[in-house]
């Protein structure tokens, strides 16, 4: 892997660390909707690999794969950002979702439930139901919400500012905790089903036999999950 001067072999690091990028690729994709190409993911996750490549240093310290993947899954969220995969129309109907939640939150002092939600947007609860459906892939993060109105500062800059080790940095941050506190905060089926899907890594296919609910009713709830977690962090000026 290293030539006679020490230095990383800039190919062999490429040609060993390619079935990472797909491995990233494909866990990504399973949680994005169909219109997502996986190949797109693929080719811009090389892209990050090789920014990676070429960044890393060996007196980092870090584990370079460790370094690689915060590079490689910032490439795919910037490929998915540039590229608009979900519609403006559906990111603002989320929008306006998260609104109504902060607003009822402070209002009852509790989460508020999908009815007094689809009430609030005088919706009915099937038409909140079927926005919550059709807004799948709905992240808890965007990559944007992570800029500067420039655009000049990301992600990782921001929050892995650890050169040393960049994955320590970026998980010593409050954003982690906050984000812990964000998902116990949840009503409990909620909770759960956030357990099921990151934690034990369950398929919502899978969570709806545990649950008792159909798969798309899952995909409903796992929606409003992350948007209750994304007003949670807004209101902690995270997002």
């Amino acid at each position: 892997m290293y030539t006679v001067k020490g230095k990383a072999d800039k190919n062999s690091l490429l040609t060993e660390h390619m079935p990472l990028v797909k491995r990233l690729a494909h866990q990504m994709k399973a949680k994005l909707p169909p219109s997502v190409e996986v190949d797109d993911l693929v080719q811009a996750g090389m892209m990050g690999l090789l920014d990676a490549i070429n960044r890393y240093e060996e007196n980092h310290g870090a584990q370079f794969e460790t370094y690689a993947v915060l590079r490689i899954r910032g490439a795919m969220l910037d490929e998915l950002r540039s590229s608009d995969w979900m519609p403006r129309s559906t990111r603002a109907n989320m929008r306006k979702v998260e609104q109504a939640m902060a607003t009822l939150q402070q209002q009852l002092g509790r989460p508020p439930s999908e009815s007094e939600v689809a009430k609030s947007l005088k919706l009915s609860l099937p038409d909140y139901q079927d926005l919550l459906g059709d807004s799948g892939g709905h992240q808890l993060v965007y990559y944007e919400d992570f800029h500067d109105e420039d655009g000049s500062e990301g992600f990782l800059d921001r929050y892995a500012v650890d050169d040393d080790d960049p994955l320590k940095s970026l998980l010593d941050t409050d954003f982690r905790q906050t984000v812990i506190d964000a998902i116990d905060a949840l009503p409990p089926r909620e909770k759960m089903l956030m357990g099921l899907y990151y934690e034990e890594e369950l398929n919502l296919k899978e969570i709806g036999a545990v649950m008792g609910v159909s798969e798309s009713r899952v995909s409903q709830l796992h929606t409003q999950a992350v948007a209750r977690l994304r007003t949670y962090l807004r209101e902690r000026s995270w997002t």
